[in-house]
């Protein structure tokens, strides 16, 4: 299982990638990364992973290529972002930021980082160029339908959505040592701006939930008693 994503900048210059969903970590190729992908450069404050089983961060691994072809481009630069999950196809004329950013997610949830492996099932029902409501909505509804299935095989069920924020406050430290690891990489700005529009969307999960919660309270609760 695949997504392809092609993005076409404002110039006809095209950038191809395939990203393989159920991917592991490929000790060769990391070995051919470059040295800023090395796990202990900027590890994360929370990373479970051992130098001597991981040379190198497999998020980063993962991310090189995506960080090096637009090191050195403007956020702002406008780009045609074509994306094929195996369901449909979106494409959508963006600013480079928001194209990157979903690039990146999609990249980063699928990784070996055991950490961000928490947003696997968001990634494995990709959509791209989601905005704040339905990035919280999608976050709550599959982390509810977890805790269905828990509740329902006789496992303690997180009703009151405590581990979410918990996962989110492990990737928010995820996001601010990617950020430190690419700050130096990165001529242009429009890798950090992506990185900066995640780390926000996630930061919402944890300072704010209720917020998010009381944003997508219309739009779920729109069905009147038709759902009870």
């Amino acid at each position: 299982m695949a997504i392809e994503y092609r993005i076409t900048l404002d110039d006809n210059h095209e950038f191809s990638y395939l990203i393989e969903l159920d991917r592991g970590y490929d000790i060769a190729v990391a070995q051919a990364a470059p040295s800023w992908t090395r796990l202990e450069n900027q590890q994360c404050s929370n990373c479970p992973l051992s130098k001597d089983n991981f040379s190198h961060c497999p998020a980063a691994v993962d991310l090189h290529r995506v960080i090096e072809d637009f090191q050195g481009l403007p956020a702002f630069k406008k780009a045609t972002v074509w994306v094929r999950t195996p369901e449909r196809e979106y494409t959508k004329q963006v600013g480079l930021e928001e194209g990157l950013r979903a690039l990146l997610g999609v990249i980063m949830a699928t990784s070996a980082c055991p950490v961000l492996g928490k947003l696997r099932p968001m990634a494995q029902n990709h959509l791209p160029f989601a905005n704040n409501q339905e990035f919280s909505l999608r976050a709550v509804s599959l982390y509810l339908a977890r805790q269905y299935f828990n509740f329902r095989e006789g496992r303690h069920a997180d009703w009151e959505l405590k581990g979410l924020v918990r996962i989110f406050q492990q990737l928010q430290l995820v996001n601010q040592a990617f950020w430190q690891r690419i700050h130096d990489t990165c001529k242009g700005d429009s890798n950090l701006k992506a990185f900066l529009t995640f780390f926000s969307m996630s930061s919402s999960m944890t300072y704010s939930l209720e917020t998010q919660l009381q944003k997508i309270r219309p739009l779920v609760m729109s069905a009147g008693d038709y759902l009870e």
